[in-house]
């Protein structure tokens, strides 16, 4: 009767244990985003807007160095009275003022164009996660890329089965 006893909670103990016991997984996405070809058109189309933007920004900003360097040779000549002085360098500060706005406005579109860039496809990404790690029985995945892991076992990398999902293999 003992031996039964003991025989009956070793079993149990063995199926509790067994019960709880849970699958993790981890990936890096870093490797994940940079496998897909949309992103590398989307780091593109987002440097080319950054350059139509920033070149704009630079010829404000040149002009305004050329009529602030015009405006100091006039004063240094004698050529401006103190009043237009006064006027055309508060003009200046104007078109400073404008500029600063501008580059307000660039950071604003730069970050409203990679969310409408990006967004997509870390959606697709998030999707073909949640599909792996449900059709894998992983009751966690974690990204090692952004450090937060401390250990794992390189079986549980499902790294490669996420990018076979994304390019359709």
């Amino acid at each position: 009767m003992n031996k039964s006893i003991i025989l009956t909670l070793v079993l149990l103990t063995t199926l509790t244990t067994a019960s709880f016991a849970q699958k993790f997984g981890f990936c890096n996405s870093s490797d994940l985003l940079s496998a897909l070809p949309e992103v590398k058109a989307a780091d593109s189309e987002l440097k080319a807007f950054q350059t139509q933007l920033t070149k704009k920004g630079q010829d404000m900003v040149k002009a305004l160095q050329e009529k602030a360097a015009e405006l100091q040779s006039k004063k240094e000549k004698g050529l401006i009275s103190p009043k237009d002085q006064e006027t055309q360098q508060a003009a200046l500060q104007t078109e400073q003022e404008t500029i600063g706005k501008y580059e307000q406005e660039v950071y604003a579109k730069l970050t409203e164009k990679r969310e409408t860039l990006y967004k997509p496809l870390l959606d697709r990404v998030n999707t073909a996660m949640n599909d792996v790690a449900k059709a894998n029985d992983f009751a966690m995945v974690f990204d090692y890329g952004t450090q937060v892991l401390l250990f794992a076992d390189e079986s549980l990398d499902v790294t490669k089965l996420v990018q076979a999902k994304l390019l359709g293999k």
